[in-house]
């Protein structure tokens, strides 16, 4: 199989996760006669430093060409302003709708010989495996309209979510 992967390692610890990620991916490679061609590219606050955007274009086509995308974390202190125009989380939105992603998927499996770290008892976490499907690209992510006013009684926020 040959794949084009395209790495967005984004800020904080998400550099040095995608590095050991990409490591794993050259080792499956090897393994099973895979090549993949890497391709990094910016996302979130290393984005918006370097071009004042959180999901630059260069970025969004990248992604929509490759037959994969490998996602760090995005954010930081450094971003932190909720008062900034641009924030990181732009850059995930933008690439949720770019690439028409709709769910986020979470397994959940106990490890037997972890169970006893649980802060759960470990007979409640004995065989649990499932995994929760979260919804990414409609409701209050993209809900319109949406916003922050100052009133005579404070402030107001606005956030449409339509059924």
């Amino acid at each position: 199989m040959k794949a084009n992967l395209v790495l967005l390692p984004g800020d904080g610890i998400g550099p040095e996760v995608v590095n050991e990620a990409r490591l794993v991916l050259d080792a499956v490679a090897k393994q099973f006669g895979h090549t993949f061609s890497y391709s990094t590219h910016l996302l979130g606050g290393c984005a918006i430093d370097a071009t004042g955007t959180a999901m630059p274009d260069a970025t969004l086509k990248a992604c929509q060409a490759a037959d994969a995308v490998l996602l760090g974390a995005v954010g930081g202190p450094k971003w932190d302003d909720p008062q900034s125009p641009v924030r990181p989380e732009q850059g995930l939105l933008a690439i949720r709708k770019g690439l028409g992603l709709f769910a986020n998927l979470r397994p959940v499996k106990a490890i037997p010989s972890l169970a006893k770290l649980s802060p759960l008892k470990p007979e409640k976490v004995a065989g649990v495996d499932f995994i929760v499907i979260r919804e990414l690209t409609g409701g209050l992510y993209f809900g319109q309209p949406k916003g922050r006013t100052q009133t005579p009684e404070g402030e107001r926020a606005v956030d449409t979510l339509i059924y």
